[in-house]
């Protein structure tokens, strides 16, 4: 999954996870978030890297018990991307090089067409947009695969089933 907040990727990962009876990598960033949450501490450009790094450990370590398939809910390069927006002129040689280097067989950009819901972590509402632009640019400028997904949480989830179909085929 890859997107700007409140486009539907938790959920539909979620789903997907168990439509393929396996499981999710859940983003890593949301506990880390609302652990700071709990002292009134906000992110910072200093918890970018600690961000990155758990979330690859989740990643590697939940890669092991998945049954042939792996849904992530993020990945390091929506990591890079907010990390440049948030905090402007940021830039981790490691990041970027991990980022553009992982391997996924397929990325899902989910676009902003359902309502924004708000949560303790969400923050910008209005930059949606800007944000999703900024990960569209991402996946191209890095040659990514990517489909994009958009309208109501069923058709996004169809959509998706189609091409994860696709490719459990092409992969057997």
């Amino acid at each position: 999954m890859f997107g700007p907040e409140s486009t539907g990727k938790t959920v539909l990962a979620k789903q997907l996870a168990e439509h393929y009876n396996t499981i999710y990598v859940p983003e890593f960033s949301r506990t880390y978030a609302l652990e700071k949450n709990k002292t009134n501490d906000v992110l910072t450009e200093d918890d970018v890297i600690p961000i990155a790094k758990g979330q690859m450990f989740l990643e590697n370590e939940l890669t092991k018990a998945a049954k042939n398939l792996l849904i992530c809910d993020t990945n390091l390069l929506e990591t890079k991307v907010y990390a440049e927006v948030y905090y402007k002129g940021f830039y981790n040689e490691s990041l970027t090089a991990s980022a553009i280097e992982n391997h996924y067989n397929l990325y899902f950009l989910t676009y902003i067409d359902i309502p924004w819901e708000a949560d303790e972590v969400r923050d910008k509402p209005n930059e949606r947009e800007t944000m999703f632009n900024a990960f569209k640019k991402a996946l191209n400028d890095y040659n990514k695969p990517y489909v994009l997904l958009k309208g109501t949480f069923k058709e996004r989830f169809d959509l998706a089933v189609k091409h994860i179909d696709k490719l459990i085929l092409e992969h057997a």
